[in-house]
């Protein structure tokens, strides 16, 4: 399984044939001690609980075990194993650690409340601070503007002066 591949620690590059023949000697003799020392040191079922305070090289064996079970059959796993499987693949550790740490959300509440109490102060300086409301927006203007409607005969179908119309007209103040 890729997704559960971690970063291999890899043999310096040297020069000359004599240190890679015996890097690849001591490669070959180190893999059966570590197949040997792939027992678990912590038991699958208890893999979420104690994944922080494994060491490297205690995590890097229960991932290679873990790596191990995947060839097999995923019907003959138990549910334990499919779950230590899961939480080393997409658990909240290294890279996928959380995205707001603990401590963010009272913060983004706290900044989202300050840019409303900013917003609010602004409309309200600007408010007061403005000109008076034209005198197009009053009452008696849309009145009249009904008035000229009608002595115009503005939109005779459905209009002001349909016959029957019972609607506002162009007044919107109450």
């Amino acid at each position: 399984m890729q997704a559960l591949r971690l970063a291999r620690p890899r043999l310096p590059l040297r020069s000359g044939s004599r240190t890679l023949a015996a890097a690849a000697s001591s490669a070959h003799a180190a893999a059966p001690t570590a197949s040997s020392s792939a027992a678990p040191v912590v038991p699958l079922s208890n893999v979420e609980a104690m994944w922080e305070r494994l060491s490297a090289n205690e995590q890097l064996a229960i991932h290679q075990q873990l790596e191990e079970l995947q060839k097999k059959d995923w019907k003959s796993l138990s549910v334990d194993e499919k779950k230590a499987a899961y939480y080393v693949a997409f658990g909240p550790h290294g890279p996928r650690a959380p995205a707001n740490p603990p401590g963010t959300v009272p913060k983004i509440i706290g900044g989202v409340a300050a840019a409303l109490a900013a917003a609010t102060a602004l409309y309200v300086v600007i408010r007061a601070n403005g000109p008076a409301p034209p005198k197009t927006i009053t009452k008696e203007w849309e009145e009249a503007s009904n008035e000229r409607a009608a002595e115009q005969k503005m939109n005779p179908i459905h209009g002001l002066t349909s016959e029957g119309y019972s609607g506002p007209g162009f007044v919107t103040q109450k």
